[in-house]
């Protein structure tokens, strides 16, 4: 093992877990300060303030994501760091943005709902579904994958690589939905008893964009895979919601 891969395992681990840490931050985040009942002195004006600066803070976050997706933006990025490296680059920009984003999220005073004890249980089991959801979707597209991990620990050729881009899973979840992931997160956000401003803003905000991003990445992903994503949307017909949408 030479120099070169070393430092590549060594980026790709280290992604990994700023990854990981990134996601708890953002639970402690929602769980913790966002949950905190806060009140103005002005609440118009104070309320109208934060949520313009966090929408402001959100929208940067996912527009890195898109930036990402574009293919002569890979292509520049594959161009600067080996071709195992570019899910990495990814997840080390988005894992420090979403701790940027939770660190400098800005609290909007009021309370939307605070639902007592035993209902608030009830909120309590559809979040454990939703975190079930997503580890469980994440498992079969390959948690590794999605660290930027397995590119490094058995890397494949470009023609394996492009095989295993066509290739599109109705295991499990991606059964149901074909973004399973998505209502996994959408289930989180909104699965809480007390739900303050701050947190509806985080989660109407977020959930906002990926239901614009669902149809801009299906898109692009049948430009790519053509008939092959035809063929999965058939097998699985619903974007987000069985039955629904």
């Amino acid at each position: 093992m030479n120099d070169q891969h070393v430092a590549a395992r060594a980026f790709a681990w280290g992604g990994a877990l700023l990854f990981a840490a990134a996601l708890a931050y953002f639970l402690f985040s929602y769980s913790v300060t966002f949950g905190e009942i806060t009140a103005g002195n002005t609440p118009g004006d104070s309320a109208l303030r934060a949520i313009a600066i966090d929408v402001a803070l959100f929208s940067a976050f996912a527009l890195h994501h898109s930036i990402f997706a574009r293919i002569p933006v890979r292509a520049f990025i594959r161009g600067i760091v080996p071709a195992p490296l570019e899910r990495s680059v990814y997840v080390w920009v988005a894992s420090l943005m979403l701790i940027g984003v939770c660190y400098s999220w800005r609290a909007v005073p009021g309370l939307v709902w605070q639902v007592p004890k035993p209902w608030s249980w009830g909120f309590l089991a559809v979040l454990s579904f939703g975190i079930w959801l997503t580890l469980r979707a994440a498992a079969v597209i390959d948690g590794l994958e999605l660290a930027g991990l397995r590119q490094v620990i058995s890397p494949s050729s470009p023609a394996d690589a492009t095989t295993h881009a066509m290739e599109f899973k109705t295991t499990g979840p991606y059964g149901w939905v074909r973004h399973p992931i998505y209502l996994g997160w959408i289930l989180v956000v909104f699965s809480v008893g007390t739900m303050t401003n701050t947190r509806f803003v985080f989660a109407a905000i977020s959930t906002a964009y990926l239901l614009i991003a669902i149809p801009l990445e299906e898109k692009t992903i049948r430009m790519n895979a053509g008939s092959a994503y035809d063929a999965y949307m058939r097998k699985v017909p619903w974007k987000l919601i069985p039955r629904i949408y």
